[in-house]
Protein backbone atom coordinates (compact mmCIF):
# COMPACT_ATOMS: atom_id res chain seq x y z
CA UNK A 1 0.00 0.00 0.00
CA UNK A 2 1.22 3.68 -0.99
CA UNK A 3 1.86 6.14 1.65
CA UNK A 4 0.05 8.78 2.38
CA UNK A 5 3.02 10.68 3.14
CA UNK A 6 5.83 10.06 0.63
CA UNK A 7 7.64 13.22 1.62
CA UNK A 8 7.35 13.29 5.21
CA UNK A 9 8.29 10.08 4.82
CA UNK A 10 11.75 10.39 3.12
CA UNK A 11 12.52 13.48 5.19
CA UNK A 12 12.03 10.95 8.30
CA UNK A 13 14.31 8.10 6.74
CA UNK A 14 17.28 10.25 5.18
CA UNK A 15 17.37 12.76 8.16
CA UNK A 16 17.39 9.53 10.67
CA UNK A 17 19.75 7.63 8.55
CA UNK A 18 22.19 10.56 8.15
CA UNK A 19 22.06 12.67 11.39
CA UNK A 20 21.12 9.98 14.16
CA UNK A 21 18.97 12.46 15.71
CA UNK A 22 18.33 12.24 19.32
CA UNK A 23 14.83 14.32 18.51
CA UNK A 24 13.21 15.03 15.34
CA UNK A 25 10.17 17.10 15.06
CA UNK A 26 8.29 16.79 11.65
CA UNK A 27 5.29 19.46 11.11
CA UNK A 28 3.34 19.63 7.58
CA UNK A 29 2.31 22.75 7.76
CA UNK A 30 1.48 23.07 4.04
CA UNK A 31 -2.52 22.92 4.61
CA UNK A 32 -1.36 27.28 5.91
CA UNK A 33 0.05 27.58 2.51
CA UNK A 34 -2.32 26.16 -0.12
CA UNK A 35 -4.09 29.68 -1.10
CA UNK A 36 -1.07 30.89 -1.57
CA UNK A 37 0.22 32.27 -5.48
CA UNK A 38 2.40 29.77 -6.22
CA UNK A 39 0.71 26.92 -4.50
CA UNK A 40 -1.82 27.22 -7.14
CA UNK A 41 -2.30 24.27 -9.46
CA UNK A 42 -0.10 22.10 -6.72
CA UNK A 43 -1.51 18.94 -6.42
CA UNK A 44 0.97 17.62 -3.43
CA UNK A 45 -0.30 18.32 0.17
CA UNK A 46 3.34 18.02 1.12
CA UNK A 47 5.29 21.45 0.10
CA UNK A 48 6.08 23.10 3.37
CA UNK A 49 7.65 21.32 6.19
CA UNK A 50 9.02 22.45 9.58
CA UNK A 51 11.89 20.15 11.38
CA UNK A 52 13.21 20.44 14.98
CA UNK A 53 16.43 18.22 14.73
CA UNK A 54 18.96 17.39 17.86
CA UNK A 55 21.88 15.98 16.61
CA UNK A 56 25.09 15.51 17.65
CA UNK A 57 26.28 15.97 14.23
CA UNK A 58 26.03 19.68 14.62
CA UNK A 59 28.62 19.96 17.24
CA UNK A 60 30.57 23.08 15.73
CA UNK A 61 29.16 23.59 12.90
CA UNK A 62 27.69 27.17 12.67
CA UNK A 63 23.81 27.17 11.61
CA UNK A 64 24.16 27.70 8.17
CA UNK A 65 26.62 24.70 7.72
CA UNK A 66 23.91 22.72 9.56
CA UNK A 67 21.22 23.89 7.05
CA UNK A 68 23.59 22.73 4.26
CA UNK A 69 24.09 19.94 5.71
CA UNK A 70 20.20 19.30 5.99
CA UNK A 71 19.50 20.54 2.32
CA UNK A 72 22.01 18.16 1.12
CA UNK A 73 20.33 14.98 2.69
CA UNK A 74 16.64 16.70 1.72
CA UNK A 75 18.55 17.80 -2.23
CA UNK A 76 16.10 14.99 -4.31
CA UNK A 77 12.62 16.27 -2.22
CA UNK A 78 13.69 19.83 -2.46
CA UNK A 79 14.25 19.57 -6.07
CA UNK A 80 11.57 17.64 -7.00
CA UNK A 81 8.48 18.71 -8.59
CA UNK A 82 5.87 18.73 -6.25
CA UNK A 83 8.64 18.00 -3.80
CA UNK A 84 9.68 20.54 -0.90
CA UNK A 85 8.85 24.20 -1.62
CA UNK A 86 9.66 25.47 1.80
CA UNK A 87 11.87 24.01 4.63
CA UNK A 88 11.82 25.63 8.24
CA UNK A 89 14.12 24.91 10.35
CA UNK A 90 15.47 24.83 14.09
CA UNK A 91 18.90 22.17 14.30
CA UNK A 92 20.23 21.95 17.72
CA UNK A 93 22.93 19.95 20.16
CA UNK A 94 21.88 18.20 22.60
CA UNK A 95 23.66 20.71 24.94
CA UNK A 96 21.10 23.10 22.99
CA UNK A 97 17.78 21.68 23.54
CA UNK A 98 18.74 21.06 26.96
CA UNK A 99 19.54 24.88 27.64
CA UNK A 100 16.28 25.72 25.59
CA UNK A 101 14.00 22.99 27.60
CA UNK A 102 15.45 24.43 30.65
CA UNK A 103 14.54 27.96 29.53
CA UNK A 104 11.18 26.84 29.01
CA UNK A 105 10.61 25.18 32.03
CA UNK A 106 11.52 28.59 33.82
CA UNK A 107 9.09 30.24 32.09
CA UNK A 108 6.48 28.43 32.70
Amino acid sequence: MASRTPVEDAIREKITAGLKPTTLEIYNDSHLHAHHAPMQGVTSKETHFRLVITSEAFRSKTQPARHRLVYGLLNDELKREGGIHALQLRTMTPEEEAKRRAQEAEAE
